[in-house]
Parts: C-alpha cells; sequence; structure tokens
C-alpha cells in the first residue's frame, strides 16, 4: 500500500565504518595502520508513508547496520538520516525534543522471538515497557493498552499473564509485534522478523503484518534475505551489496526484469518450478572481505560481465525508468544480455 508526496524517511550518503584495529601497542610494533570494517557505505534511501521496502542482499552486506542506524542504535560515520521531517543524524541535527519525538514514533522487531524477550518478565510487563519511556503514546491505562494489542495481533488478553517460555516461537513473535506496537509508532523496521519461524507461521505472521499496516497505516522497512517472503510483502525492493545499494525498483520490476548482475544471481538461485529450463548465469565466489573491498565496483570480482572500468571506477546508482535505478557500468553501457520477463 504504497504512498505518495514526501517520504517518511530519507537517507542521505549514510556510511557507518567500525574501527576493528589492533590494540594501539601491537600496531606500533608493527607498524600497521588502523582498520576499519565499512558495513555501509554510502546508503541513500528513501521510504514513502505508508509502504513496505524490503532491503534484501546475502548475509554481511550491511542490511541489519541499516535498521541499527535508523533507529539510532548506531550513529552514522557520515551522511544524514531525516524522519518525519526532522534530521535525527548529520552535521546539523533538530533540538533534542523533536528527534525524541520522531524517536518515539519509531520501532523494531527483531529476527530471534526466543532473545528478543525478556525469560524472566511475564508478557505483560514485556508489552509494557516501551509505555514506560513513552506515556503520552496512550489514552487509557496501561493494561487496557496492553489487552488492547495482545488483541490485535491474535492473542488474548489472558496471555498477558504467562511467561515467554509458555508460547510457540509464532506466539512469540506476535508478542514482539504487540511491544511494538504499544507506544502506536508510525514507522516499524523489521529485521528479518520471519527468519526463525517454520514456513507455515511465517505466513501466519507476514499476513498479520499486512493486516496491521492497512488498519493502522504504518510504514514498514522489511530486511530480509528470503526473496520469496519480501516478494510476498514488498511494494519496492532494495538489493544491497557489500554495504552499498546496487539495486532499487518496485517489486514487479525486480522479480520480473532485475536489471543488477548481483540481483539476477540472487533470483537464479531461487529454485522455479514453472520455467526448470530457464538459462540462469551462474556467479561464483563469495562476498569479499569488507576490510579490505575491491577497487571500483565491489561485486566486479564475481561478476561475469566486468571489465576495465568495472575494476577502477565505483559505479552509481542511475534512473533506469519505471522507477528503477541501478549502480552498474554494463547496464548504462548496455552490455548485458536481456533477460527472459517472468511474472512478479
Amino acid at each position: 500500500m504504497s504512498s505518495s508526496g514526501e517520504p517518511l524517511l530519507r537517507m542521505r550518503d549514510v556510511a557507518r565504518w567500525f574501527d576493528v584495529s589492533p590494540p594501539w601497542l601491537d600496531r606500533v610494533l608493527e607498524r600497521a595502520p588502523r582498520a576499519w570494517l565499512r558495513a555501509v557505505d554510502g546508503v541513500d534511501l528513501d521510504i514513502a508513508r505508508g509502504e513496505t521496502l524490503g532491503l534484501v542482499g546475502e548475509s554481511g552486506c550491511g542490511k541489519s547496520t541499516v535498521a541499527r542506524l535508523i533507529v539510532g542504535l548506531y550513529a552514522p560515520t557520515r551522511g544524514e538520516i531525516e524522519c518525519d521531517g526532522v534530521t535525527l543524524a548529520g552535521q546539523v541535527v533538530a533540538p533534542n525534543a523533536d528527534r525524541r519525538r520522531v524517536r518515539r514514533r519509531m520501532q523494531m522487531i527483531f529476527q530471534d522471538p526466543y532473545a528478543s524477550l525478556n525469560p524472566r518478565w511475564r508478557v505483560r510487563n514485556i508489552v509494557a515497557e516501551p509505555l514506560q519511556t513513552n506515556p503520552d503514546a496512550i489514552d487509557a491505562t496501561v493494561a487496557e493498552r496492553v489487552d488492547e494489542v495482545l488483541s490485535q495481533v491474535g492473542l488474548t488478553p489472558a496471555d498477558a499473564r504467562k511467561y515467554p517460555h509458555q508460547f510457540s516461537g509464532g506466539q512469540r513473535q506476535r508478542i514482539s509485534i504487540a511491544r511494538a506496537l504499544a507506544p502506536r509508532p508510525q514507522f516499524l523496521v523489521c529485521d528479518e522478523p520471519t527468519s526463525a519461524l517454520d514456513v507455515s507461521v511465517q505466513a501466519q505472521v507476514l499476513n498479520l503484518m499486512r493486516d496491521l499496516q492497512r488498519s493502522l497505516g504504518l510504514t514498514y522497512l522489511f530486511i530480509s534475505h528470503n526473496l520469496a517472503v519480501v516478494h510476498h510483502i514488498a511494494d519496492r525492493v532494495g538489493v544491497m551489496y557489500l554495504g552499498r545499494i546496487v539495486e532499487m525498483g518496485p517489486k514487479r520490476r525486480i522479480f520480473a526484469r532485475p536489471a543488477h548482475p548481483y540481483t539476477r544471481m540472487l533470483l537464479d538461485a531461487v529454485p522455479d518450478l514453472l520455467h526448470p529450463g530457464r538459462q540462469r548465469t551462474a556467479v561464483a565466489g563469495e562476498v569479499p572481505n569488507p576490510l579490505d573491498p575491491p577497487s571500483g565496483c565491489a561485486f566486479h570480482p564475481r561478476c561475469p560481465h566486468a571489465n576495465a572500468r568495472c575494476r577502477t571506477e565505483v559505479p552509481r546508482l542511475r534512473t533506469l525508468g519505471d522507477g528503477a535505478s541501478a549502480a552498474c557500468h554494463a547496464v548504462e553501457e548496455g552490455r548485458l544480455p536481456e533477460r527472459a520477463a517472468m511474472p512478479a
């Protein structure tokens, strides 16, 4: 359910580098420079109000770091993050009161429902925890709000008296969703919220999230490595590789006519029972070491279409039409063979 107008969230040239250098004395003795892990290295991202943006990529590409940068768990090394017109991070940030107000409208759903819930707390305490720091988000008693959100996610008020170990994995994730909904957010960052669940339970949780989005007007950033899940829930899809966005566009365009060789590789890895004889381009290798990324395009060591320019010049995200964009010299120069369109 995408929306038009000004984006709710805007990221510009956002980077996050982690200092993983050896201790100072070791560096002096070995005459070694500092070592930096470039988890995110120049991400531009817009998320419209009411839409779901799916962010996909292999493990280690920086998806979860982007999520933590948005909600404020990490501070960016450079770049600007703006939400609802308020600059949360950058050279000139908004006043503290404005940033706190916007941060309270953001919530995060974590990957593992077994690790993200305190096993010593009852469900009522878990769901009510965000309300202790945001009492203005409710217009009733805390107990009434807890009962309300538990009912919204398919649980009962009686479940508030139980402990997390008394629930299944899918029910625990519903508790995590209820906790996120308690302070009435407008923006949810979902970091692989279904990856630890069985397939049938995944479908139930995804359908619940879509129903909640329609009824509450929520905006989602949905991070996943499962393309089938992203195809089910996303309006637009962003593809990350080694800390950068390499392709972005509407879901139908990305799945039917992917432009970037990396996006094609990801889709070729998904079993396709409807097109078993379709020609696929095999791409060998693994994600490079982020401590020592390749020069030029980071994907060029694995790309069958790379040339000398790819090995020396970093590609920029360029508009392709139909709301899509890609960062690839081969796409820009028209060197990629046409890919047969598939139903999205």
